[in-house]
């Protein structure tokens, strides 16, 4: 019987619907219309958004649902987000000894590699320096590490073995915030308390300004959010969700991030009653009304089942794509190395390509093995190939 367990292999899902249990238990008036939950986070219009809608009058799109074509969500980000909730249930143990690296490396004992940089000249010394943290691609993968592989080679995976000590130790927790708090700066956003609540900073129309239009760090964010989760601070992660969401779809300072928090940010969210609070409330707002692709899915808004669409592939249309969504293709957000069994993030495996090129002698095959990384995207060249947020990918 023991065999038998340690053979044991999760199935992991084959569509959107099976990735996403944020409404399996759900129906449409099984919480009130303006309640709270446990994260603080309410369906309900704050004053911004009320004087907003009373004094909106630009042009809403007209179009008819079958006057556009259709779009339907992402299977690989769904199901990239449904491994990281579930705490990655065919998850392979590393045979290389638990060194602790991440761990080592928030006590500021040893620096990053390759560039060498202790946490403390990072948190002291790069804070209001936009143009380092916006041009270093190393850095982030130590400052939120995962239980996945990065294309930063020399960064370790999390253990839970290292994850445990890592939430008892008060020092790494400490620069873990304060590295929260140095990201939040370079978006333009204030860290408030100790809850996580959030608020724009005094500098948000330039630093908003430079993350409409710089999307990769949109991969970013989507790792901060899952390292918050992994590292104790999963109540962290509703307050910045919503600001996203209330900058991108109400205030529209963020437009372009409106695909990334709906597809991906929402989902790192591991309670369903907050995804569907959340969810909830971008409903609202999202415009035009019939291409929300994110729920509840129609069958309990309509009382039937079409076929086996569901919220993927329900026949929800959305806006015409333009000529750069066009050349969207969409890409796989995790990539298992057939050799290893080491689980690599799409997030970080599209930012740059050169890192691969300096991955140490054990770890080559790895960053040959995710050639399955999008093929082309790998072999960008002079071509400038484009990733999911329409970016291209530097060389």
């Amino acid at each position: 019987m023991g065999n038998l367990l340690g053979s044991w292999r999760f199935k992991e899902p084959s569509t959107v619907e099976e990735c996403d249990s944020t409404w399996g238990s759900d129906s449409e008036s099984d919480e009130p219309a303006v309640a709270e939950d446990d994260s603080g986070i309410s369906d309900s219009v704050s004053p911004v958004e009320s004087d907003r809608s009373a004094g909106d009058t630009s042009p809403q799109l007209t179009e008819s649902p079958e006057s556009v074509p259709k779009m339907k969500r992402s299977f690989y980000a769904a199901r990239d987000l449904y491994k990281y909730r579930h705490s990655y249930p065919n998850y392979r143990k590393s045979r290389q000894p638990n060194e602790y690296r991440n761990l080592r490396f928030y006590l500021n004992k040893i620096p990053l590699v390759p560039d060498g940089i202790y946490i403390e000249e990072i948190l002291t010394k790069w804070r209001g320096d936009y143009d380092k943290l916006e041009h270093n691609h190393t850095y982030i993968q130590w400052l939120f590490p995962l239980r996945e592989q990065g294309l930063n080679f020399y960064a370790h995976e999390l253990t839970q073995d290292e994850i445990k000590e890592f939430q008892s130790t008060r020092e790494a927790k400490r620069r873990f915030l304060a590295a929260y708090s140095l990201m939040l700066d370079f978006y333009g956003i204030k860290l408030l308390d100790k809850s996580g609540n959030v608020v724009r900073a005094p500098n948000w129309q330039e630093r908003f300004q430079h993350l409409n239009e710089s999307q990769h760090n949109y991969l970013r964010i989507t790792r901060i959010l899952k390292s918050l989760g992994e590292l104790g601070y999963e109540a962290f992660k509703a307050p910045l969700v919503r600001l996203f969401l209330e900058e991108s779809l109400c205030r529209n300072t963020l437009p372009n991030m409106q695909h990334s928090v709906l597809e991906y940010f929402v989902y790192t969210i591991r309670l369903p009653a907050t995804r569907r609070r959340l969810l909830r409330y971008a409903r609202q707002h999202y415009r035009p009304a019939h291409a929300f692709l994110w729920g509840p899915p129609p069958k309990r808004r309509g009382g039937g089942v079409g076929g086996s669409g569901g919220t993927g592939s329900s026949g929800i249309r959305a806006p015409a794509p333009t000529p750069e969504q066009h050349r969207r293709g969409e890409e796989s957000t995790s990539f298992p190395s057939a050799s290893s069994g080491v689980i690599v993030s799409s997030h970080d495996a599209m930012l740059y390509p050169d890192l691969a090129a300096g991955a140490p002698k054990g770890r080559i095959g790895l960053a040959l093995n995710t050639a399955g990384l999008e093929g082309a995207l790998m072999m960008a060249g002079g071509r400038g190939e484009r990733n999911e947020y329409n970016e291209i990918v530097p060389l």
